[in-house]
């Protein structure tokens, strides 16, 4: 028996250009995602990092191949509503995502649009909010609140409508450094707390750094997939790829190639300061 709750399948897909010919974006992705991981995806713009993550929650239907979730195929149109309730997707830009004019009314809109009881409804609000540290802005409105207050409340949305796993495409990219360190906190409590699954597209490498696991892609294919560890030692392919990794990665790897014995899998402030400790007090 299987525990993934994602799994694509030579997965094929296109856009169609302006010229009429269709431009291949994802072309034959495999990947098992299992129930409770929390998974980055990285990749350049035009990688198909945002394009995959759209067919998780069937916004894009594959041109081949099949998507998964929690055992749904995302093309059969009769379980759509079913699937969304398990994958939830949290885009950018959170304006995107708000349509009341008071927060908890927020929260509550897909609730009401499910058929959820009052009493049920109030609390799933008030726990979601609670959860993203937002109850006490309630009663405000969204347009009052800063980038990262608006994103913690787009993710309470989702958050109330207790799905099993969490798409997040790249969240925290128009925030500020507060902002974004609010929301992976929120995040990182989800999936620790509540066994919640996390895929989150980012290009922020400390945020990838502080996830179970790294998938990197490039010209519509997975190109690595291990531990933020494993991925990001490998230095020279991510910049040759038009990534970066961890500046504490790429300080241990220039120390390498001068002739210092010294690991390149460190991910940490921490960590590179101990190594550091360690040579100098050979």
């Amino acid at each position: 028996m299987t525990n993934n709750i994602i799994e694509i399948k030579d997965l094929h897909f296109s856009y169609n250009s302006e010229d009429k010919k269709p431009s291949e974006v994802l072309k034959g992705i495999n990947l098992d995602i299992k129930e409770g991981e929390f998974v980055a995806i990285l990749g350049h713009n035009g990688s198909g990092k945002s394009t995959l993550a759209k067919h998780i929650n069937a916004i894009l239907l594959p041109a081949s191949g099949k998507v998964f979730v929690n055992g749904i195929d995302t093309s059969d149109e009769n379980r759509l509503f079913e699937l969304r309730q398990c994958a939830g997707m949290v885009f950018q830009n959170p304006d995107n995502q708000i349509v009341s004019s008071i927060v908890e009314e927020d929260v509550a809109f897909a609730l009401e649009n499910l058929g959820v009881p009052y009493e049920e409804m109030r609390k799933r609000v008030d726990d979601a909010l609670k959860a993203v540290n937002m109850y006490d802005y309630r009663l405000h409105s969204p347009a009052q609140l800063s980038g990262g207050q608006k994103q913690r409340v787009a993710i309470a949305g989702i958050i109330a409508m207790r799905p099993k796993c969490i798409i997040l495409d790249e969240p925290t990219a128009m925030l500020d450094p507060q902002g974004r360190r609010e929301v992976m906190g929120v995040i990182r409590k989800m999936n620790r707390e509540q066994g919640v699954t996390i895929v989150l597209i980012t290009h922020y490498m400390d945020e990838a750094a502080q996830c179970g696991r790294v998938v990197v892609m490039d010209k519509g294919k997975v190109i690595l997939d291990n531990t933020p560890r494993a991925v990001f030692s490998h230095v020279a392919e991510m910049k040759k790829i038009g990534l970066d990794v961890p500046q504490v990665t790429e300080l241990a790897w220039e120390l390498k190639k001068a002739g210092i014995d010294i690991s390149t899998e460190i991910i940490t402030e921490q960590e590179c300061v101990d190594m550091l400790v360690k040579l100098l007090n050979k």
